[in-house]
């Protein structure tokens, strides 16, 4: 069964490991990605994100040395979507490639809309309308990532 892609990226000027370590932690998923959901709680090993479509769980892929931030959400009707989403090392900052994957009965038009990449902020780093979403190049922004996500037009 042929699946089919389209891959996503963005280049943050921070350190890969610094990326992996923010993106890895499931309760900071509402600063890196707001548009999946607004609070997001640990019971026991599981984590919750409350979501407009209902109560979802995330699972990350175990920790590990090589950006891999892939991740299973399990929707209210309990479909699974697996989530491909990478780290890569590029130069003194890094890559984070999104695999978008054409889900089941989505249309051509559906899957060919681009979704756009927009910025979201962690606390106190500024957001900047000036830099381009796939060249963001903000050293003076002080400690905090800035950290680019994907939303739909």
């Amino acid at each position: 069964m042929h699946v089919e892609s389209r891959h996503l990226s963005v280049y943050i000027d921070r350190p890969v490991a610094e990326v992996y370590a923010f993106a890895s932690n499931p309760a900071n998923l509402p600063r890196w990605a707001p548009g999946l959901g607004s609070s997001v709680v640990r019971e026991q090993q599981h984590w919750f994100v409350e979501t407009p479509e209902g109560r979802v769980r995330v699972t990350f892929a175990p920790e590990n040395g090589h950006g891999v931030l892939d991740h299973e959400v399990v929707t209210p009707s309990g479909d699974t979507v697996y989530v491909p989403l990478r780290a890569v090392a590029a130069g003194d900052g890094c890559e984070v490639v999104f695999t978008l994957r054409r889900a089941p009965g989505m249309t051509d038009a559906e899957f060919e809309r681009t979704p756009r990449w927009s910025p979201a902020t962690l606390p106190s780093s500024r957001r900047s309308s000036r830099a381009p979403p796939h060249n963001v190049h903000d050293r003076d922004a002080g400690p905090d990532l800035q950290f680019w996500v994907m939303r739909d037009p």
